[in-house]
C-alpha cells in the first residue's frame, strides 16, 4: 500500500476530485486545510502579521487542501490519472503537488 499525498492549490477542484475518486471506488480520504510556507513567510514581519490576520478573517484566501489517501499499489496509477484529469495536469503552475509514500503497516480500515 501507499499513502498518496496531494497538496491541492486549486481548492475549487476539490469536490470534483473527491467525487471522481469515489466513482472510481476509493473508499476514503482525509482532507486537511493547509497553507504553504512561502505564503506565510512572504514579506516583512508586519506583512506576515497582516497575512496571518487575513487568513484568520478569510480562511478561504490563499489556502490549499492536503488530501491523504491510502491506496493499494495497483490503484496508484489510476488515482494519479484521476488527479491529472480533474486538475488538467499538475505541470500547470500553482495547481498542486502529488507524491506517494510506502505504508509499512495500517490498522483501522476495517478490512
Amino acid at each position: 500500500m501507499q499513502l498518496l499525498v496531494l497538496i491541492l492549490n486549486r481548492v475549487e477542484l476539490l469536490e470534483d476530485l473527491l467525487s471522481s475518486l469515489a466513482d472510481y471506488g476509493l473508499k476514503g480520504a482525509t482532507v486537511i486545510d493547509s497553507t504553504g510556507m512561502a505564503r506565510l513567510l512572504s514579506g516583512s514581519k508586519n506583512q506576515r502579521f497582516l497575512n496571518t490576520l487575513k487568513m484568520l478573517l478569510d480562511p478561504d484566501l490563499e489556502e490549499n487542501k492536503t488530501v491523504l489517501m491510502a491506496v493499494k499499489d495497483e490503484q496508484v496509477e489510476d488515482v494519479k490519472q484521476i488527479v491529472h484529469t480533474v486538475t488538467g495536469g499538475l505541470h500547470k503552475p500553482d495547481t498542486g503537488i502529488l507524491f506517494g509514500l510506502p505504508i509499512t503497516f495500517i490498522e483501522g480500515l476495517g478490512e
